[in-house]
């Protein structure tokens, strides 16, 4: 389904730009992309830093799209390290427009940390806008929070 909207989305992007989208001595457009979104809870802050490149380009009167990306979601405890000592579960998750992404982290032992941290890339799919505000779920043991994060820069 996130495919079909994905390409939707390019088709509808490529349809409503047409031959503007390459400059007149048909060098290629780029566009880059840097985004930090940022938010907290009670116990937790996030940030989720976004970047991203998007390329237009002319070829014999057809216009070609392409983008690439990559993301890092940095979660952090508010509270002491020693607050954690008994954590045997952490689930994260967040939710953009275009996608989401969850991680699961169980120990054995007290985690040694309090920073948790995710990151992927892509290319051709669909890309995180300046304006959105991003959902960060967070689960440990019995314990449940849920925020927002922001951009930071508009």
């Amino acid at each position: 389904m996130k495919k079909i909207l994905s390409v939707l989305f390019i088709i509808m992007v490529l349809t409503a730009c047409g031959s503007n989208t390459a400059n007149k001595d048909n060098n290629p457009k780029t566009i880059n992309n840097d985004y930090k979104f940022i938010g907290e809870s009670e116990h937790w802050k996030a940030e989720y830093s976004y970047k991203g490149t998007e390329l237009w380009d002319e070829d014999d009167g057809k216009t070609a799209y392409s983008n690439k990306d990559s993301y890092e979601l940095v979660l952090k405890y508010k509270g002491s390290l020693e607050e954690l000592s008994f954590m045997k579960k952490l689930e994260y998750t967040y939710e953009t427009i275009s996608g989401s992404g969850n991680k699961t982290e169980t120990y054995t032992d007290p985690p040694s940390e309090k920073v948790f941290t995710t990151s992927g890339s892509s290319e051709g799919g669909s890309k995180v806008s300046k304006d959105e505000i991003i959902k960060i779920t967070v689960k440990w043991d019995d314990f449940y929070e849920s925020f927002e994060l922001h951009n930071k820069v508009k």
